[in-house]
């Protein structure tokens, strides 16, 4: 079965049982500094879940993409295998306190065997087991054995218990590790059972364990999770129930894929299956002896047109720099197996998406070009890398002869992969060899530091509501509106990240500002705060929204009913929010510094207390 079909199915089938239909958020979240990209379809509904009413009801459905690959990278490491992925396309139901589990298990179980043909007899659960107060989840258990007895299939063996570590949720991680304030609850995961045959066991390093549904060997793939969201951390370390129980439902396309088609290995299946043969074609190897290389190349560069598109250069920093690492590592592994052209690949690619993601093949020209321009700079990387050894050491060599380097110090490493962003195995394939042991140690305390300054930077979704947070959203709507008085109506916002350090504005703007025009922007800005202005907003269809004069940041991604704050009578704009309630409550705000980002783009900083 086709993800097309897929996600037709269980679109209708959640419609048909109330659901409305809301949009693919963003890859890159609107204004969220504390996650690089929309990890999970259920993060732009976190104000929701809470317990904000939604304008669109209750009950919700939809297909959003993800990206999981950022912190620590484990998802981008972990892809060579059968099953991961770093980009994937999740469906997603959610109940903001309507139905709970005597309807979504059945509904979920229904679509699973009745909807997409799935044997019955190949499916295992998992239920939550219980953690302190919180009691083991009977009620899961109770309703996975009416189903599968409904379906004649003996439910002894199928359902299984396991702590929180495994069967409970929340942005935090286990209950332990929640903050106060923070919501949670427990899960029931679906797995499917490929058979106890499967030769992909072989290679396996958990061979040698005993096989469950949860281990790693393969022969089981999680499907999907059905998160029954009903607790809340108080603030003396107990849980205490929340007034509206939630369910967010989550489940990998691409995983229901390899389900519905009996395949154990993604890149085997309809939708990757033609880019692997496009890879065979282009290298004159097969999948069979290089899979790894082939894999990781179809993933990271199927990841990669996504960022790209999501309007993602290659860079150092932030998004730009995960871009850059997956592309890397497909030059790497194309270069291995012999690769010389990958545009085709690319195509290949592209094409694959081209029902379910269209807008990717219309801007097909655009990913390929950024692409290619990256695989050049990386040449240029290289040969860069290359010259600083051989000018270092045939400076201590002195006739030293640049092809009898081989061995080069942990500390010239560290700077190859500093200052060069090449990895080890990047360094290794240039010739050069070094103290392995040494470079971890340095790489472990260049981490550490990282770690230390990026705390709180990738939580999946922690979207920051402290109060200079807060000012710095409402101060961003006035910065665009008097950016609009002063350089003109063309001015528009392509991004950005607020922190309760500083807010980061990014305009579309020919020019730098000069200091004249900076002090008119900000003495409006001033004028607007010291004026006192009520901050509210009103739920409104998107076309009147537009009738309003409301600017919107990315006009084509909202729901047909948007959010628009005003600000007194001088700003008004779509926006999620949070915001203050009056420009009296941002106490001060000063234009730090511009930068020129790009063709067109500007950045101003600015403070705000």
């Amino acid at each position: 079965m086709t993800g097309k079909q897929i996600i037709d199915n269980y679109v209708s089938f959640y419609k048909e049982n109330g659901h409305v239909q809301i949009p693919n958020a963003p890859l890159v979240p609107e204004n969220d500094p504390t996650t690089l990209f929309t990890s999970s379809g259920m993060q732009p509904l976190i104000p929701y879940l809470a317990g904000e009413p939604h304008p669109q009801g209750k009950r919700f459905v939809n297909v959003q993409n993800v990206f999981r690959g950022q912190g620590a990278m484990d998802d981008i490491d972990e892809v060579g295998d059968n099953r991961h992925l770093t980009l994937f396309r999740m469906i997603g139901n959610w109940s903001l306190g309507d139905y709970f589990k005597e309807e979504q298990i059945p509904w979920m179980f229904t679509f699973l065997t009745k909807k997409l043909g799935i044997d019955p007899h190949r499916l295992y659960t998992s239920v939550f087991d219980g953690y302190q107060s919180i009691p083991k989840d009977t009620d899961s258990i109770r309703i996975w054995t009416e189903q599968f007895e409904k379906a004649g299939v003996l439910a002894e063996g199928r359902i299984f218990p396991y702590g929180p570590k495994k069967n409970w949720w929340s942005r935090a991680g286990v209950p332990e590790n929640m903050p106060s304030g923070e919501l949670g609850g427990p899960d029931t995961e679906m797995f499917y059972d490929f058979g106890a045959d499967l030769k992909i066991h072989e290679n396996s390093p958990w061979r040698d364990e005993p096989c469950h549904i949860n281990c790693d060997c393969g022969r089981y793939i999680e499907i999907g999770n059905n998160v029954f969201m009903e607790y809340k951390k108080a603030e003396d370390g107990s849980f205490e129930q929340l007034a509206q129980r939630n369910v967010d439902f989550g489940g990998g396309l691409e995983r229901l894929i390899m389900a519905t088609e009996n395949e154990p290995d993604v890149f085997l299946t309809s939708l990757f299956k033609p880019v692997i043969e496009s890879l065979e074609k282009a290298t004159d190897k097969t999948y069979d002896t290089h899979a790894k290389h082939m894999r990781m190349i179809t993933a990271h560069l199927s990841s990669s047109c996504f960022i790209i598109h999501a309007g993602i250069k290659p860079s150092n920093k932030e998004q730009g720099y995960i871009l850059r690492k997956l592309l890397r590592r497909s030059f790497d592994s194309f270069e291995t197996l012999g690769g010389k052209d990958i545009t085709p690949v690319l195509t290949a690619i592209v094409n694959q998406y081209t029902e379910t993601d269209p807008t990717l093949a219309e801007h097909f020209e655009e990913i390929k070009l950024t692409i290619l321009e990256e695989e050049q700079k990386y040449a240029h990387t290289r040969h860069e890398a290359q010259k600083y050894i051989e000018k270092k050491y045939k400076q201590v060599g002195g006739d030293e002869i640049m092809g009898e380097i081989k061995e080069i110090s942990a500390e010239d490493a560290f700077v190859l992969y500093a200052t060069h962003g090449l990895s080890p195995t990047q360094i290794k394939s240039l010739g050069f060899t070094f103290d392995d042991q040494a470079f971890a140690e340095k790489m472990k305390s260049h981490k550490d530091l990282s770690r230390t300054a990026s705390a709180g930077k990738f939580k999946g979704g922690l979207a920051d509501h402290s109060d200079l947070t807060i000012k710095g959203h409402t101060a961003t709507h006035l910065l665009q509106q008097a950016l609009r008085d002063v350089l003109g109506d063309h001015v528009r916002q392509t991004g950005s990240n607020i922190t309760p350090e500083r807010l980061r504005f990014d305009f579309y703007h020919p020019d730098k500002l000069t200091q004249e025009q900076i002090d008119k922007v900000e003495a409006i800005v001033k004028e607007k705060i010291a004026a006192a202005l009520p901050v509210h907003f009103e739920m409104l269809p998107l076309e009147k929204a537009r009738e309003t004069g409301a600017i919107g940041l990315f006009g084509d991604k909202y729901q047909d009913i948007v959010k628009v704050y005003f600000i007194g009578d001088y700003s008004k704009e779509l926006c999620g929010g949070p915001h203050v309630e009056n420009t009296a409550d941002i106490k001060s705000f000063k234009i730090t510094k511009q930068e020129k980002i790009g063709q067109q783009q500007m950045r101003l900083y600015a403070v705000v207390s």
